[in-house]
């Protein structure tokens, strides 16, 4: 792929289709997860335009903040805490259309509306999150679970 991102102007699922294997190459040609994280958020928050995308790392009790694209965000997260918590204690996905209704929401962000978070999982257990924000209200649906899961699990083997 070498630094050009190829931007489908079609539905959410053919633009998730175009990404999709520009992403596989980038995780095929660095062994660093750093990088991987880094770039990954960088092509979903310029093709997508999402609020927030970005990564956190399961390092003990708590999730710590990765690579992000987007405001500032919290930085450590608690098991079971918010979405991104819950999304780890159950290792599943999470999709929120209205976070304001979502029980113990962390509002890193007072302008997100909507959320869906994405456990990434090496061996059937979880190291990290994908969590992606919106600032529109029910922004996510099952085909953004579908795709983000594809690209969580590119990056799940060398996470």
């Amino acid at each position: 792929m070498a630094e050009h991102l190829i931007i489908h102007t079609g539905d959410k699922a053919e633009r998730y289709a175009t990404l999709l294997p520009q992403l596989s190459a980038l995780v095929e040609a660095e062994t660093d997860s750093i990088a991987n994280m880094a770039n990954i958020a960088a092509c979903l928050w310029e093709t997508f335009h999402f609020w927030w995308v970005g990564f956190y790392r399961v390092m003990g009790e708590e999730l710590v903040l990765g690579p992000f694209q987007g405001p500032l965000a919290c930085t450590r997260i608690r098991k079971g805490r918010g979405v991104c918590g819950t999304a780890w204690a159950e290792a599943r996905t999470i999709v929120v259309p209205d976070v304001e209704q979502f029980p113990g929401h962390i509002a890193c962000s007072s302008a997100s509306r909507s959320e869906i978070v994405v456990p990434i999982l090496r061996d059937g257990v979880v190291v990290g999150v994908l969590d992606v924000d919106s600032e529109h209200l029910a922004t996510f649906d099952e085909t953004d679970a579908m795709w983000l899961e594809r690209i969580a699990a590119l990056i799940a083997p060398i996470f």
